[in-house]
């Protein structure tokens, strides 16, 4: 008795944190204000997908072609679990597949469970089961996998048909923020509204749900840095035949800059190396700088140490001279 005691005294008196809101519980519904873990059971293998059927060979310019519908693309992609996925990118060395098989779930605060494989010689894909892991692996703009004495640096991507791994996608997740908004539209469904103004919403911050910050909300959006950002946005509220009109402002906490010329996230044109290069830093102690040697049309140097006038002797004295050799055989 006394145990069962304890054991109820311990489960009463851990308090649960309010479940996490994703887009997917708002679209489907399976978001529980009261409790429970608030997730949709979404996992991609338990609701498998309509079959496709073998498509027939057709000829594009002698070349056979296959045809497919956005319809089935979106098919493929939920019967091989690649909604949730990600990409993550190792740009100075990486572990093992093997070990980042078992330190990214851990490392990264993973919380159910992942397929991670080799996508190319620095690209790990991982595909997540839940939206909360997705949404915690782009939460964040790089992480540290530690292996021993190491650590390697992964950036991670959102995954699309697109993937090539040359080019990193425009599509990044940030934060916005609407400050002075009254806080009775701090409803889930209603912040997710004005939020898929720029795009798909993914999740709001903890402050917003727990109602602590009511002088501004947060929600998270997976934005395309290549498009246009709204910076305001309108509520109207109609009273009989009399309409309200309120207008508030979009704050992009944190935007990254993308570069259409590398195709990475970043910089923008505006700080492209290669489409200025005299933005390049120059090298030390190696003259100039080869980039901006090449761009105006000099021949670089980068073998001599570039002189220095002040260190350089104005008067400098003549070599001695050596002596003429003596005669030999008598003869001058």
């Amino acid at each position: 008795m006394v145990a069962r005691w304890r054991r109820q005294r311990r489960r009463s008196g851990n308090r649960q944190s309010p479940p996490p809101v994703t887009y997917s519980n708002i679209v489907t519904n399976t978001h529980n204000v009261g409790g429970g873990n608030g997730l949709a059971e979404n996992s991609l293998g338990r609701n498998p997908s309509p079959s496709i059927p073998q498509k027939p060979i057709s000829y594009l310019y002698g070349e056979p072609t296959i045809r497919f519908t956005n319809q089935e693309v979106a098919s493929m992609v939920e019967q091989q679990d690649l909604k949730y996925a990600v990409v993550g990118k190792f740009s100075h060395g990486m572990p093992s597949i093997a070990f980042l098989r078992m330190a990214i779930p851990k490392q990264c605060s993973l919380k159910a469970e992942v397929n991670i494989g080799l996508l190319h010689n620095r690209h790990v894909l991982i595909r997540c089961s839940i939206e909360e892991d997705y949404v915690t692996l782009m939460s964040r703009p790089n992480f540290w996998i530690k292996e021993n004495s190491k650590s390697f640096l992964m950036r991670t991507f959102k995954w699309d048909i697109g993937f090539t791994p040359e080019e990193e996608t425009s599509m990044a997740v940030i934060w916005l923020s609407f400050p002075n908004l009254p806080p009775n539209f701090y409803v889930p469904s209603i912040l997710f509204s004005i939020a898929s103004a720029v795009r798909r919403p993914i999740a709001i911050d903890a402050a917003t749900l727990n109602k602590t910050r009511p002088s501004c909300a947060r929600v998270k959006v997976e934005a395309d840095l290549l498009q246009e950002h709204p910076q305001r946005y309108n509520i109207q509220i109609m009273n009989g035949e009399e309409m309200e009109t309120m207008s508030y402002k979009i704050r992009y906490d944190f935007l990254p800059k993308y570069c259409t010329t590398c195709m990475l996230q970043g910089h923008d044109l505006q700080g492209c190396w290669k489409e200025h290069p005299e933005l390049q830093p120059e090298k030390r102690n190696h003259g100039e700088d080869s980039v901006v040697a090449a761009a105006k049309g000099k021949a670089p140097n980068p073998t001599l140490p570039p002189t220095n006038p002040s260190r350089q002797n104005p008067n400098p004295k003549p070599l001695p001279t050596a002596p003429n050799p003596p005669p030999r055989n008598g003869l001058p």
